[in-house]
């Protein structure tokens, strides 16, 4: 009897996938485990195994696919012993829906002529559901096709595409990369931007006011990625359902860069390597979650029935990635040390910007730590991701002049802004919770003991 292969389920939020790869091939015999395709979410690219054995009937999603929509049927194998060609054709009793993504046609093509020399509209519906999705430039491509081109510095323009509809996929921008074959990116010229007209008017504005723009240059329309989607529809919900409070206040850093120098200077050497080398962030985490240890309930989250009081400090740090930003987590924070903290955090930034975590490494955790010191911000106030009920906002170190018993003194202080979900975490709670943070860093000889 033929067996389905459907779109698997990646996280318990996943709706759709881009199926990126194959990594076999009708004809191909396969195991149970073995990795047979890489579907790619909206927040990383991961390997799908088989979970039963037979002979790869029928492929009925081709690589470079996008929006498939979970449970879809994406493949047929054939039993032990079953005839492939019979099973090709007898499967698939679970229909496949058709991709979203390959659904939104090329329905900029009327737009792209006044109203009036327009198609009949009678022909518009069938032109749109048998055409892919383009990019911002007219392009068929992936996203992991545009991500890698633009890492790699080339023309993804320049790639001719071996996916469906001549779609550019993964391995045809790998092929052009080893081959050299390919030129650097260009900026467009500003006539290219005007030879094209988006599908519909922006809300607010009529499609004449729109054609005139792109006569002008003025700007261009670039579908939202599934990360975009993801991050805009968690932050709207975020905003319309978690009441916001904020607390903010300054803590100064001296003891925390001497004490970060002294451990980072006596760090065991390997192969000439220091074995961790410690950051401030890595010490805001640990004191982040020394702090929710010492004031629990803070460490919670809301439901409309219960208050869920988490029994560890599991800590999602903001990593900024092409196209967005993915939250990886330090699980039990409070009980591990500021090495393995950093060294663990390394991990998980460099597998982050590469879309290679687990749904695992970033879903969940009980609070947040959103650091743009880095980048000369001074402060900020962060949103909630629920289901956390807190979000540390952490700014620039600088140096301050502050009044000291009388005398101006020079510090090294910074601002931190704690946003909380106000259904949980009062104002007050929320200020002895940072309460707690402002002492971990500023003696934070208590986060070695």
């Amino acid at each position: 009897m033929p067996i389905n292969i459907t779109m698997p389920a990646l996280s318990p939020t996943m709706e759709e996938g881009n199926l990126a790869k194959w990594l076999v091939k009708e004809g191909d015999t396969v195991k149970s485990g073995d990795v047979i395709a890489e579907i790619e979410t909206d927040k990383a690219t991961m390997e799908v195994e088989a979970v039963d054995e037979g002979v790869v009937a029928k492929i009925v999603i081709p690589a470079g696919t996008e929006g498939v929509k979970v449970n879809s049927l994406i493949a047929i194998l054939a039993a032990d012993g079953e005839d492939v060609s019979a099973a090709a054709a007898g499967g698939g009793s679970a229909k496949a829906e058709a991709p979203k993504a390959e659904a939104k046609a090329e329905a900029p093509k009327e737009a792209e002529k006044p109203a009036a020399a327009a198609a009949p509209a009678a022909a518009a519906p069938a032109a749109a559901a048998s055409a892919p999705a383009k990019d911002g430039n007219g392009l068929f491509s992936s996203p992991l096709a545009r991500r890698i081109a633009k890492d790699a510095g080339i023309d993804i323009k320049a790639i001719t595409g071996s996916g469906p509809h001549g779609r550019v996929v993964k391995s045809d921008v790998e092929k052009a990369v080893a081959s050299g074959g390919a030129k650097p990116a260009a900026a467009a010229a500003p006539a290219a931007a005007a030879s094209a007209a988006p599908a519909a008017a922006p809300k607010g504005m009529s499609e004449e006011a729109v054609l005139k723009l792109f006569e002008q240059g003025s700007y261009e329309l670039v579908p939202h990625d599934g990360m975009r989607k993801t991050i805009a529809k968690r932050l709207q919900e975020s905003k319309q359902t978690i009441p916001h409070f904020y607390v903010s206040v300054d803590v100064e850093l001296d003891a925390l860069l001497a004490l970060r120098a002294q451990i980072n200077d006596s760090a065991p050497r390997k192969d000439d390597k220091p074995a961790y080398k410690l950051s401030v962030n890595d010490m805001v985490i640990k004191a982040m979650a020394l702090a929710l240890r010492d004031v629990p309930d803070a460490n919670v989250s809301w439901t409309d029935t219960n208050m869920v009081k988490h029994k560890h400090a599991d800590v999602g740090v903001a990593v900024s990635i092409p196209g967005g930003l993915i939250t990886p987590i330090i699980r039990k924070a409070e009980l591990k040390s500021l090495s393995a903290i950093s060294n663990e955090m390394k991990d998980l930034g460099k597998r982050a910007k590469e879309r290679k975590l687990k749904p695992e490494e970033y879903q969940g955790g009980t609070t947040a730590v959103s650091n743009m010191g880095m980048m000369g911000v001074s402060n900020f106030a962060a949103v909630v991701n629920p289901p956390h009920a807190t979000i540390l906002a952490v700014g620039a170190g600088t140096e301050r002049v502050v009044v000291k018993k009388g005398q101006m003194v020079i510090v090294n202080a910074m601002t931190v802004t704690l946003s909380t979900d106000h259904r949980c975490v009062d104002g007050a709670l929320g200020a002895e919770l940072l309460g707690a943070f402002k002492r971990y860093i500023e003696s934070p000889m208590g986060m070695l003991v």
